[in-house]
């Protein structure tokens, strides 16, 4: 090789190497931006009661959707709970009216059946003008575990695909259509970072999972000209009855602080775990699948099996 020619592969290899570099900064302010900068000063967020006076909020009682509904009423939107268990939902509404000082409204509806309950829904909102719509309710596994292996896996997955996929899609059907005619609204549609990572051991959960953030990212792209933003979220562990987590961590928040932060992203990010913690996780995990999906699909299943078996094991107790 002449000199010319090293000359020559040397000025590539400059180039090359400021091509990546600019790439890894653009990244790391995107990353900065997205998740730091951007919700702290509110760009491009959303006055959420300037969308209506109502928030609807689906697995209301618990969790994650509770924690919706307590911060919407905070922030002065009347609240629609809507949930399985009438007590529970008479207790969550006592405790918003009195803290809050806002009207609610209780719906009891079981989402693992798809026969009656949107009629019954849609009929308990006409009248309402519902700005906000937080399609949460959910239902997972048990426990980790093989798809043929688990127990009573033909009700489980039947209920498991009408309470997470059905949910979502019927109810944005009821409450978007008020939303068009006012040209505006925000609905947020809570998927799993399940959606995003390998999750063996949780076949159908996640796969349910990732139709909410596929469906979500379309109808995005078709309703964002009528002025209604669409949020996917994709949550990590979060301290729930759901996931069984008794105790808050760094990376397994309560649902309360979760919420705090994954409320600031609202038309900042259409996509997000909408917590860092979980972000961090979720660009780990797709780094060791970049590097090696054998790897990656090894260690979670491992991992699910570890969790699997000190279910059971709590279970035999």
């Amino acid at each position: 090789m002449g000199n010319e020619d090293i000359y020559f592969t040397d000025k590539i290899g400059v180039v090359c190497t400021f091509i990546v570099g600019f790439q890894v900064i653009r990244s790391l302010i995107r990353i900065a931006y997205n998740n730091f900068i951007a919700p702290a000063l509110q760009i491009n967020g959303i006055n959420l009661k300037d969308t209506g006076k109502w928030a609807v909020v689906t697995g209301a009682t618990d969790g994650i959707g509770k924690a919706y509904a307590e911060i919407l009423a905070k922030k002065g939107l009347n609240i629609v709970l809507i949930s399985r268990s009438q007590p529970k939902l008479e207790a969550v509404a006592e405790e918003i009216e009195t803290k809050y000082k806002v009207e609610t409204k209780i719906v009891a509806a079981d989402f693992t059946d798809t026969t009656q309950i949107y009629h019954h829904i849609d009929k308990q909102l006409i009248g309402l003008e519902v700005g906000v719509l937080i399609n949460n309710v959910g239902m997972s596994y048990p426990y980790p575990e093989y798809f043929l292996d688990l127990k009573n896996g033909d009700e489980i997955y039947r209920n498991m695909i009408n309470c997470n996929i059905f949910s979502v899609t019927y109810m944005c059907k009821l409450v978007m259509p008020g939303m068009v005619e006012r040209r505006r609204g925000v609905v947020v549609n809570i998927a799993s970072t399940a959606a995003q990572i390998p999750s063996p051991l949780l076949t159908v959960y996640s796969a349910s999972k990732a139709y909410v953030d596929k469906f979500s990212t379309d109808l995005s792209a078709e309703y964002s000209k009528f002025g209604i933003t669409i949020q996917c979220l994709l949550p990590g562990y979060v301290a729930t009855n759901m996931s069984k987590i008794r105790k808050e961590t760094w990376m397994a928040p309560f649902p309360m602080k979760y919420v705090e932060e994954a409320v600031k992203t609202i038309g900042i990010r259409e996509r997000t775990t909408g917590y860092v913690p979980h972000s961090l996780m979720v660009g780990v995990l797709h780094a060791l699948d970049a590097l090696s999906p054998r790897l990656s699909r090894w260690l979670v299943t491992r991992t699910m099996t570890n969790i699997k078996a000190r279910s059971l094991s709590r279970r035999a107790h």
